[in-house]
């Protein structure tokens, strides 16, 4: 199905395809959920950070002197209440949502190798800004550089998964970019809690800068990895395409997976309007499968828990002990 300016190229029917799950194929996809470690470290850490009490005095007094200021009858709610503070956590999700589109263009004309990369190098821009932060703007264009990793991350590491994965196995391996996400929320907390008790007041600086580390597996990782057979043809290297089938199914016998994946490019490269294809009514399944998921998620309130935690438990007076 064509849109948003990418395409994946993969068969669409779940043929009897020969090769099994290799061990590069594997591996390969480890490297590339790697990229679920990016928007999960943050998701983690960016609510910890905020309820950091030397954070708050540095770069938002206002807010700290509200937070202790206020006596138990008070609304405990409205402590937090800052535009400024808001906009450092929600600048990401927003630069995030605006790149993801582009990143599409990006991972189609050059391949979803490079976008990976591209969405490490800046990722990793991010980490460094916000690690050394001295000024709200600084923090505010880390957060920003880290929305376009994210972005670019989310775009094509679960594409260039289900390229590479068998069709037997491309949905446990896709379920790698959820599990490394979780493991990111996971350490992301374990290190907020560890960095805050720290004496000198600057835990918040390890805890934002410590984003450089799934920034830089993903970059390491996407620089030894191969462009999918999938994006290979689509832009037009179809002898080094099959090569690379070859490598990866560990088979010789891939001639009725290559003409799939050849005749799929060919399809979608025919596809002229293909926003205007989404609407139509075969497609109709989908696009509310694809609307109304994400719609629901939001309102159970989850990521408001994801993110916010660590606050939502301050503002009720609950704290870490030591």
């Amino acid at each position: 199905m064509a849109g948003g300016g990418i395409v994946s190229t993969s068969p669409p029917g779940a043929k009897n395809y020969e090769g099994n799950l290799t061990f590069r194929i594997f591996i390969t996809c480890i490297i590339a959920a790697f990229g679920g470690l990016i928007f999960g470290y943050d998701l983690g850490i960016s609510g910890g950070v905020t309820s950091m009490d030397p954070f708050l005095k540095k770069f938002f007094p206002k807010v700290y002197e509200k937070e202790n200021n206020l006596k138990p009858s008070d609304n405990q709610y409205c402590k937090f209440d800052s535009q400024t503070l808001t906009l450092f956590t929600s600048s990401l999700y927003l630069a995030a949502l605006v790149v993801s589109v582009l990143a599409s263009t990006v991972t189609r004309l050059f391949g979803r190798r490079i976008t990976m990369i591209s969405g490490g190098l800046l990722f990793l821009a991010g980490a460094a800004l916000n690690g050394f932060a001295e000024h709200v703007w600084m923090l505010i264009v880390g957060r920003i550089l880290l929305g376009f990793g994210i972005g670019c991350a989310n775009q094509s590491v679960p594409i260039y998964v289900s390229e590479v994965a068998p069709y037997k196995y491309r949905g446990a391996l896709n379920m790698m970019f959820q599990l490394a996400i979780t493991i990111g929320i996971f350490v992301a907390n374990v290190l907020n809690n560890v960095f805050a008790k720290m004496e000198n007041g600057e835990g918040w600086r390890y805890s934002l800068g410590f984003a450089a580390v799934p920034a830089i597996m993903i970059i390491i990782g996407a620089i030894f990895l191969q462009d999918s057979p999938s994006s290979l043809i689509e832009r037009g290297f179809g002898e080094k395409a099959k090569e690379e089938l070859i490598k990866i199914r560990g088979t010789t016998d891939i001639d009725q997976e290559f003409e799939d994946l050849v005749a799929a490019s060919e399809s979608s490269k025919a596809v002229k309007h293909p926003w205007a294809s989404l609407l139509k009514r075969q497609y109709r399944p989908q696009l509310t499968f694809a609307l109304a998921i994400p719609f629901f998620q939001q309102l159970t309130g989850m990521n408001v828990i994801v993110f916010y935690a660590p606050i939502l438990f301050k503002t009720i007076g609950i704290r870490a002990k030591d």
